[in-house]
């Protein structure tokens, strides 16, 4: 049986993504910042063959490597899934803390471990320092202003996390190479990298290498279905996946099998 460790489960990508899972017999714990989120996640886990557990630990205490694999250890996870941040609030120190700090912290705990096989992160489309070879001119002028004017302490806290993802992964990839490990057996690092989220109901979900920020919202929904898609394809070994919310009869299925 598969046990899912959901970071920053009370989010709304998360909330979306938890009852899919648990419909796929995954066992969910759902890791919330206070007791007060508890009846919102559990009511999440109804009717599901999966069975969903809610862990009560705030990333913002996780301050390294040491602090997230006590949580690991505790839990025991065969996959982990980072959809935490601090969504703007408590400025750029708060910023910092969990969508750079906390995430390297999973991520180093997570590839270090092991047990843990899967290592997902919920990140955004822009988050890369040059422009994607498929991008057009509007996609690139997008992803420069949501990084140089819009958010840019998100984005250097986001790039950072997911460029020690990629060194650590490669990292494992090569020790396990050295092993003879075999290639379902092997560690798999997802960086899903959504465009902007909304609310709105979502249609198919486009992956792989799909165009920039111009003009494309990303629905919160959308972001959960290619999160399971992701982390459940076993196509999937590694990589930066992009992913857009589109009209149903037009989606895609294009996993990329880097």
């Amino acid at each position: 049986m598969t046990n899912i460790l959901l970071i920053g489960g009370h989010g709304k990508v998360a909330q979306l993504l938890t009852p899919i899972l648990l419909s796929k017999s995954y066992n969910v714990t759902s890791m919330i910042r206070t007791a007060s989120q508890s009846p919102t996640i559990e009511a999440l886990g109804k009717n599901h063959p999966g069975k969903l557990n809610v862990l009560v630990s705030s990333v913002s205490d996780v301050k390294s490597e040491s602090d997230a694999q006590a949580i690991i250890d505790k839990v025991k996870p065969s996959w982990v899934i980072w959809s935490a941040g601090a969504a703007g609030k408590g400025g750029a120190d708060m910023t910092y803390a969990v969508d750079r700090d906390a995430a390297i912290a999973f991520t180093r705990a997570s590839v270090h471990t092991p047990s843990v096989k899967k290592f997902l992160t919920v990140s955004y489309l822009a988050s890369r320092r040059g422009r994607a070879s498929w991008w057009s001119d509007e996609d690139w002028k997008s992803a420069q202003k949501i990084n140089n004017e819009v958010l840019p302490t998100y984005y250097k806290a986001k790039i950072a996390a997911d460029e020690v993802l990629t060194i650590l992964a490669n990292e494992r990839y090569t020790e396990e190479d050295k092993k003879g490990v075999s290639a379902k057996d092997k560690f798999c690092a997802i960086s899903l990298r959504p465009g902007t989220l909304t609310d709105e109901k979502a249609g198919g979900v486009k992956v792989g290498k799909v165009r920039g920020l111009g003009g494309k919202d990303e629905f919160a929904a959308t972001t959960a279905e290619a999160d399971s898609r992701s982390v459940g394809d076993r196509r999937v070994r590694k990589g930066w996946i992009g992913c857009y919310g589109m009209p149903t009869e037009e989606a895609h299925q294009a996993i990329p099998k880097n």
